[in-house]
């Protein structure tokens, strides 16, 4: 049995931040159906590698999923609806603001439908001045505070690889929905769960909501910048916490060929040893954190001219056989061939229908009574004949509702 076995889920997301949050419910066990417009979710044919065959950036957001295709627009198309959300426990959306409620299912509505039913909308921003601004992946991070405080402090903000303003806003929609069902197991009720990709980009960054507060008594010591105004600086590589952090370059020089080290106080004497240098454990100008503090830069430097003559996994195993906090930094080409990760079940190889393998990232969520086997995405409307004949559709009204453009 799965976590979320029994859980019937009505997916009518798109493109990243609502698919990523579907994909996990799915992944938990939930009966996901992704209720898409004929023509059919437009990341199928965004970014495709292998001509007419569901593109990579599709699969990796859509597996464990069952699809249905139904046109909105159409007065039949409503009918069906409504039998689909009378019988769903949870509907996800992440339309344009008032999409849904165009359609003509406002949430009253839907309450109306189906007084059980949890209401999940993903928007770009929440209720106030910037509700009906068009938001993406990186406008999130722009207005989220995570561009500003991310660069180097002489570059201009820098967005990050990392897909926060997306997936990361899934994550939190997940969250609200989990904890709404077990709320209707008290309640007997559904309710309305609304998360806004600027509002999630914001959480991810409170600790610089933190250090905006922490200016106010002084320049950030933690920080390797040499002035500060009245905001948090981009501050490059530094971890901007309670021990201080670095990428450091590693032989041959290559652009991944680096490790991220941290210097706890206990890490630094053998530090010190490692690097050749051991008296600066007893130098009074280098022994504590606070003599380090003010020449972070300098410290780091003296580890590099160390590192750079070695790779990366020499340098990894070296630090860590003395519990130094470090880790290499991964390419993607690592990441994708790391025997660890597929051991893990975290890098997964799946057999899609038509384009053959893939790769893609696995769940990371790992419940010991819920293992998550990660299956196919679906063809667009492959579902249709199974999930309609349950709702009493026959195969006849199936082909005219085709014919007519309804599916």
């Amino acid at each position: 049995m799965k976590a979320l076995e029994g859980v019937r889920v009505l997916d009518m997301t798109h493109v990243q931040s609502g698919p990523s949050c579907t994909q996990l419910l799915a992944w938990l066990g939930a009966d996901v159906v992704k209720l898409e417009a004929p023509t059919g979710d437009i990341t199928r044919q965004q970014l495709r590698d292998v001509p007419g065959v569901d593109s990579l950036y599709f699969t990796m957001l859509n597996c464990n999923k069952r699809s249905i295709t139904l046109n909105m627009k159409s007065e039949r198309g409503k009918e069906i609806f409504t039998e689909l959300v009378k019988e769903a426990d949870v509907l996800v959306e992440n339309f344009g603001p008032g999409a849904v409620d165009r359609m003509g299912f406002s949430w009253e509505r839907l309450q109306e439908l189906n007084p059980r039913l949890i209401y999940a909308s993903i928007k770009g921003f929440g209720a106030g001045r910037y509700a009906k601004f068009k938001a993406y992946e990186v406008v999130a991070q722009a207005m989220g505070g995570s561009m500003s405080t991310t660069g180097f402090e002489d570059g201009p903000p820098l967005a990050t690889g990392a897909q926060i303003g997306d997936s990361g806003t899934g994550v939190h929609a997940l969250s609200g929905i989990l904890a709404a069902l077990y709320q209707r197991t008290q309640t007997e009720r559904g309710q309305r769960v609304q998360v806004a990709m600027q509002h999630a980009v914001l959480n991810l960054c409170r600790v610089k909501l933190r250090d905006q507060q922490r200016l106010a008594h002084g320049p950030l010591r933690e920080y390797p910048n040499e002035s500060f105004g009245d905001e948090v600086p981009r501050s490059g590589n530094a971890s901007g916490g309670g021990q201080p952090g670095w990428a450091v370059r590693c032989a041959p020089g290559g652009p991944n060929d680096y490790v991220y080290v941290i210097v706890q106080p206990v890490g630094w004497k053998p530090i010190a040893d490692i690097i050749g240098r051991p008296e600066l454990a007893e130098d009074p100008e280098w022994a504590t954190p606070e003599a380090r503090l003010s020449k972070l830069d300098k410290m780091f430097q003296l580890i590099e001219e160390w590192t750079i003559r070695h790779d990366k996994w020499t340098v990894l195993d070296r630090l860590n056989a003395e519990n130094i906090p470090c880790g290499p930094i991964l390419s993607t080409k690592e990441l994708v061939e790391d025997e660890s990760l597929r051991e893990e079940g975290i890098v997964v190889t799946v057999d899609h229908p038509e384009r053959g393998e893939f790769v893609t990232v696995g769940s990371p969520l790992q419940l010991s009574d819920s293992p998550v086997d990660v299956r196919t995405p679906p063809l667009l409307g492959e579902h249709n004949e199974e999930i309609y004949g349950r709702l009493g559709v026959s195969a006849d009204e199936l082909a005219e509702l085709k014919a007519n453009g309804v599916i």
